[in-house]
């Protein structure tokens, strides 16, 4: 009996230990908040107030407007009607600009030099209660001017640093995003410590990262910690005869190992917003078995080795097209909706992030 009674009691204590590390484990896994960047739904050019409703109705814990002309008005007071709403309905908001780099093939002189808008950017941050303003330096073209992409880091840093007393005294960091092909990931970690890490992060693009050559994954691993920011998306990859395309997905129906990438999110930066922004039905391809074509980019066989390994897993695309007989513009809204509602819902429900019940 006494064996029996002491087998009860271990048994006992086991199980208890076992429940404790269990709801100790739980309570350990960090909420980690889920978003939109409003690009996904760029066809329907809605302004802030829309896209807040939208991202309440998807149950969003945070909105990414990522381009500045999103608001009727950059006046103070207006955006901080913007910020009201958006505190309503219990959503954090996070604001995007342009490109700063005044040698930029992509800069646009609409909001003035370099500097005025990312002064401007900085101030419409503020007063909408982001802990951040992004921008981006440009596009692949870039890597094609005169001094390469190096040349247009340098112009970039200068204007960062002229503001930076500006964002110090506003309290709030210049997120940059590795956009569109215009640097690799090591080439924006050192941007971001030539700027002053203090006052400048990145604003992560998963999709971006393999217009680089570049497996996501990898790409997470360099710029984690520096990440201040998200806009994320899957990739599908696949080889071609001249090098492989690329094609951007919803998440969860690319190669992107979802389950992994949150692991490591959680571990070099659990308190920045995963926010998606979804663009999808089209691909890309990049003939780098070519001649000629690495003139452009710094080819790392380590870090293009795991970009290759992910084309050989990968599988043909087709492209978005509407349906016949339907209107082209309701065919490309449908089809934007679609596509970040899945990612939302995916990251949501399979992957068990966002705060919201």
């Amino acid at each position: 009996m006494q064996t029996a009674s002491v087998s009860r009691r271990s048994f006992l204590t086991t199980s208890v230990l076992a429940a404790g590390a269990a709801a100790l484990a739980q309570e350990a896994k960090p909420k980690i908040k889920v978003g939109l960047d409003n690009f996904s739904v760029r066809a329907l050019q809605w302004k802030a107030p829309q896209l807040l409703d939208f991202a309440a109705q998807l149950k969003c814990d945070t909105l990414f407007i990522s381009d500045i002309e999103s608001y009727d008005s950059l006046e103070d007071a207006a955006l901080q009607e913007v910020k009201k709403k958006a505190d309503d309905l219990g959503i954090d908001l996070y604001a995007g600009g342009w490109s700063i780099c005044p040698t930029s093939k992509a800069f646009k002189p609409k909001w003035g030099t370099a500097e005025e808008h990312l002064r401007t950017g900085i101030r419409v941050a503020k007063a909408l209660g982001s802990p951040v303003y992004r921008v981006v330096l440009g596009t692949a073209e870039d890597r094609k001017t005169e001094g390469g992409i190096r040349a247009r880091m340098a112009d970039t840093v200068k204007v960062l640093k002229a503001c930076r007393s500006a964002a110090m005294d506003s309290g709030i960091k210049v997120a940059v995003e590795n956009h569109a092909g215009d640097m690799h990931s090591w080439e924006l970690k050192d941007l971001v410590e030539e700027s002053g890490t203090d006052f400048v992060g990145v604003n992560i693009d998963s999709g971006n990262a393999a217009w680089t050559l570049e497996d996501p994954l990898d790409v997470l691993e360099t710029l984690g910690r520096y990440t201040i920011c998200s806009s994320l998306r899957d990739d599908m990859i696949w080889e071609t005869a001249d090098g492989a395309a690329v094609q951007w997905t919803a998440v969860g129906e690319g190669l992107i190992d979802w389950k992994t990438y949150i692991a490591r999110w959680a571990q070099l930066c659990p308190k920045v917003p995963i926010q998606i922004e979804t663009i999808s039905g089209f691909s890309r391809n990049f003939p780098y078995k070519t001649a000629g074509f690495w003139t452009n980019y710094d080819k790392r066989p380590d870090k293009f080795a795991k970009f290759e390994a992910l084309a050989k897993r990968g599988h043909k695309l087709e492209s978005f097209k509407a349906p016949e007989g339907v209107d082209k513009k309701q065919a490309e809204e449908d089809y934007q909706r679609a596509e970040i509602t899945r990612s939302i819902k995916y990251l949501r429900e399979t992957m068990g992030l966002g705060l919201k019940t």
